[in-house]
């Protein structure tokens, strides 16, 4: 039985994630496939589009056998992070053989060895890494120059990638490829990984050229108009547009960040100081530009850009802001990390086909796989607890954003049934 691993966010599902799965199967020849899929809130500090059993309704519409949910305080996280709590995931399943992720490079070699200087961090890397940071860089950009520098002198390399080295780096998708790569090797883990590169078409970053384009354009179209549009459905396969129909029509969607204007305010302006300096990244008084621009901002966009640095991008500065929207602190996470990551695997939908896969996986899996929420309070792990508490709260914080009242009551995970594909 041959299986392999895809980590996502489908959101939405649209058909350059249909390209990719489909070239993916070809390239493996895998007989299941398992995604690793972020719940309600996203890598980019988010709230998904539609919650994470709509998402997991396309991704099984798509072929894809069995979706386990990555819990929130990693699908909430920087690059490395997400990537580390993924890999950690499909690693503990303990059948996946492979796995195949998009890169605008499409050079496996040259993001293993960036990989390579990354993690093992070189004298002579962190010796030119200390120097940019001296003359005042922000972290992304010093070890961007120093990875240019450290490969000009010390690594044998081809021209034509020493010259595109700083513009690969700065590619999201090449980036959180790096960081797949780090993680395997972190975990001294035995899955082959794989890329399929991703090909430019104009602003876009997309597999392929036609109806394509990038899931951000596809969301800020559909948030813009607050319903699916012309536009956007070309975009989407349509087993997507019939689940987002039908999430919207519920009133269950769609969702984006002004919807946490007036929870997110709430909070922040009853905060103190001390509280606000609890949370991951929040230091060098940023604790201080948070409160103050709380105070008079009108909506989260607002407030952003009011507290958006050099230092500070919008990316991380949302998943500050998610953190304490959950109250997820910086020593829950330290503590999560100090244990070895994922606790659980939590598995939100499969295949009827894919019967076998699971058993595989409850026969294998060095974690508790957990298909009725209720049966992790039997498992005696605190660690484990505490972790799944996050994605239960992120459930009943996430359904205070419907339109629809009805869907809002809370505990939605308990009696919410695994999506089983016929």
């Amino acid at each position: 039985m041959k299986v392999v691993g895809l980590i996502a966010e489908y959101n939405p599902f649209h058909n350059g994630h249909l390209y990719h799965l489909k070239k993916t199967k070809k390239i493996t020849e895998a007989d299941f496939t398992i995604c690793v899929m972020s719940g309600n809130f996203v890598q980019r500090g988010e709230p998904a589009l539609v919650d994470k059993w709509a998402r997991t309704k396309m991704a099984l519409s798509a072929g894809i056998d069995l979706v386990i949910e990555l819990p929130v305080c990693y699908a909430v996280g920087s690059a490395e992070t997400f990537a580390f709590g993924s890999i950690k995931t499909l690693e503990a399943t303990g059948v996946v053989d492979s796995i195949c992720f998009g890169s605008e490079s499409g050079d496996l070699r040259i993001l293993k060895d960036i990989s390579k200087v990354l993690l093992t961090e070189p004298p002579e890397f962190i010796d030119i890494l200390k120097k940019e940071l001296k003359k005042g860089l922000v972290y992304p950009k010093a070890r961007e120059l120093a990875l240019k520098y450290f490969f000009e002198s010390y690594k044998s390399i081809d021209t034509q990638i020493l010259t595109n080295l700083i513009d690969t780096i700065k590619k999201p998708n090449n980036l959180l490829g790096i960081e797949y790569l780090k993680a395997l090797s972190r975990l001294n883990s035995n899955i082959t990984p794989l890329t399929i590169k991703r090909i430019s078409n104009r602003n876009d970053c997309d597999f392929i050229k036609g109806k394509i384009t990038s899931a951000s354009k596809i969301r800020s179209q559909i948030l813009l108009r607050k319903k699916l549009t012309l536009k956007t459905l070309d975009y989407l396969p349509e087993f997507s547009q019939k689940v987002l129909l039908q999430e919207f029509k519920k009133g269950k969607g769609p969702i984006g960040m002004d919807d946490l204007t007036a929870l997110m305010l709430g909070i922040l302006r009853k905060s103190s100081l001390e509280q606000l300096r609890c949370y991951r990244d929040v230091s060098e008084g940023l604790e201080n530009r948070i409160l103050r621009f709380s105070k008079n901002s009108t909506t989260i966009h607002e407030l952003l850009m009011a507290i958006k640095t050099k230092r500070y991008t919008l990316t991380r500065l949302q998943r500050i802001l998610i953190h304490i929207l959950l109250g997820i602190k910086q020593e829950y996470l330290a503590d999560f990390d100090e244990n070895g990551g994922p606790r659980y695997l939590r598995i939100l939908g499969f295949s009827s086909r894919a019967s076998t896969l699971l058993k595989a996986i409850k026969k294998k899996s060095e974690l508790p796989v957990i298909v009725k929420t209720a049966h992790y309070k039997k498992i005696q792990d605190h660690i484990l607890h505490k972790m799944i508490y996050f994605d239960l709260l992120s459930s009943d914080i996430y359904s205070l954003f419907f339109k629809n009242p009805f869907y809002r009551k809370g505990g939605i995970d308990f009696y919410k049934k695994v999506i089983i594909k016929s």
